[in-house]
């Protein structure tokens, strides 16, 4: 159902069983997958691609250009993926040709109200995003993370998938998968012990995660030293190799261990 208040582009790209309610406008060069909902006051411009069964709330602004000053105009495309619900006035900005032309928000995602998601940022699924989540350009943010509300992410930081950060954080540094962080400045609180538990991760493989960080961060080893130990050690598989990568790829430097005062 399109409400005869709305102004619906007749070059847009509408799926079935779409409700787009008052005052909701939506541009030409838009596709919204099938049963998704948009509610009033929603701008969706040029460039949006949103899957199925998305839920998009009052005042909400899509694929708006990128606040960027190197940004030409240039066609460029914000996607969401299916089933992701983007609560009261968050911001999703389009991607710019100097990256990847395209800013990512995957499924089953939870984007809460007042959050901004800048040019190129890519976001994995089931994320949660919880209020005023502020994110510069170019973040990175793996599956089933959960960043706490009014945290400021800092261009081009990667945060690992399974990662929580706790509200009002200053994240200037990657957050590598599978652990909490907290304080100021940010820095390793423990392995995310319950989120990974809801998850389904059993005890022997959450207690495996515990003991590569214990390693990395309370080894006495600098960073290039514990990798190499546990390169070297080969005993926790796949969960080593993909937190070896993740620390190897950074190129901000990751977030450090709790200082004891």
């Amino acid at each position: 159902m399109i409400s005869p208040l709305a102004s619906v582009s007749s070059d847009a790209t509408i799926g079935q069983n779409v409700t787009i309610e008052a005052f909701t406008v939506i541009e030409g060069d838009v596709a919204i997958g099938d049963n998704c909902r948009i509610g009033p006051h929603v701008t969706i411009m040029n460039g949006a691609r949103i899957g199925s069964d998305c839920k998009i709330f009052p005042n909400a602004v899509i694929a708006a250009e990128p606040q960027d000053l190197k940004f030409q105009g240039e066609e460029t495309t914000a996607t969401i993926g299916n089933s992701t619900i983007i609560r009261e006035c968050v911001t999703i900005n389009r991607g710019t040709k100097l990256d990847r032309n395209d800013t990512l928000v995957g499924s089953h995602c939870i984007i809460m109200a007042y959050t901004h998601v800048a040019h190129d940022c890519v976001i994995g699924d089931h994320v949660i995003l919880a209020n005023n989540v502020q994110m510069a350009g170019h973040v990175h943010i793996g599956d089933h993370a959960f960043i706490g509300g009014s945290s400021a992410i800092h261009q081009h930081v990667m945060i690992g998938r399974h990662a929580m950060i706790s509200g009002g954080s200053l994240v200037r540094k990657d957050v590598p998968p599978f652990i909490t962080a907290a304080r100021e400045p940010l820095c390793y609180m423990g392995i995310n012990t319950v989120g990974l538990e809801r998850k389904g991760f059993n005890s022997t493989q959450r207690t495996a995660i515990h003991d590569i960080y214990q390693h990395i961060y309370t080894s006495g080893q600098n960073m290039n030293e514990s990798l190499q130990s546990l390169k070297s050690r080969n005993q926790f598989g796949d969960f080593s190799s993909e937190i070896i990568s993740f620390i190897e790829r950074s190129i901000r430097g990751t977030i450090g261990a709790q200082r004891v005062k």
